[in-house]
């Protein structure tokens, strides 16, 4: 099972030499470092890179540019190195967060298929979410379902701030990675990937409330169709 930790590493800013040097007026602040900040729950990282600051004037401040890399947690470390690994879309990154916002909410230990299914349609923009609900599969009846299926958590319960994930939310989504990476297409990882991952875990709690609500393998290879579309309305 994959476990939620938070770290803190330094990295050696980029600055460059300047030719012009300002007044002894001038306000100077050498940046030797900026720092990422790195988090397994998304596995993901935020690097700052400071451009010319090695002079920090008073009456001019140069920019900053930020890159974002995310990517999900897997269990399968055997794959390819993480750069020839197709990365997971904006959409289905925010999806995945907000899946464990939803187990928060109902109070439970853990990040199931039926949490990641709420995730996605509280997301809802993507075509997946919209195909999901306009064949019955809203956000109200998957969270009825959910409680009829796993009931209700105890009242006096907190759940971690990430909730892991359950084994088969792991299986979802390391099936969509590897339908991914199957297809031999370039592009994003999306969520129409994630909602046939969590179909593809028969027993699992979010495969059952799908069929319950009408979802199935008809429906799931209608839904595969669209799959390339979704990443064409992904955004960064």
């Amino acid at each position: 099972m994959v476990t939620h930790n938070f770290s803190l590493l330094s990295i050696r800013s980029l600055t460059s030499n300047s030719s012009n040097r300002q007044s002894d007026n001038s306000y100077t602040l050498t940046h030797k470092y900026c720092e990422t900040l790195a988090t397994t729950f998304t596995g993901g990282k935020l690097l700052i890179r400071t451009q010319n600051l090695n002079v920090f004037s008073l009456k001019r401040c140069r920019s900053t540019v930020a890159t974002v890399a995310f990517s999900l947690p897997t269990a399968k470390s055997e794959r390819a190195p993480s750069e020839k690994q197709p990365k997971w879309s904006a959409r289905a990154i925010k999806a995945f967060t907000m899946g464990e916002l939803e187990a928060r909410k109902l109070k439970y230990p853990n990040t199931g298929t039926e949490a990641l299914l709420m995730g996605i349609l509280v997301e809802g923009t993507s075509l997946a979410a919209k195909f999901l609900r306009a064949n019955g599969v809203t956000l109200l009846k998957v969270r009825d379902e959910t409680v009829k299926l796993l009931g209700k958590s105890d009242m006096y319960f907190f759940s971690p701030e990430h909730p892991p994930l359950t084994e088969p939310a792991q299986r979802a989504l390391d099936w969509a990675v590897d339908e991914k990476l199957k297809s031999g297409e370039g592009g994003e990882i999306t969520i129409a990937h994630l909602a046939l991952g969590i179909w593809s875990e028969k027993e699992s709690a979010g495969h059952k409330i799908m069929a319950t609500l009408g979802f199935d393998d008809d429906k799931a290879k209608e839904l595969a169709k669209s799959m390339d579309k979704d990443i064409e309305m992904s955004y960064k």
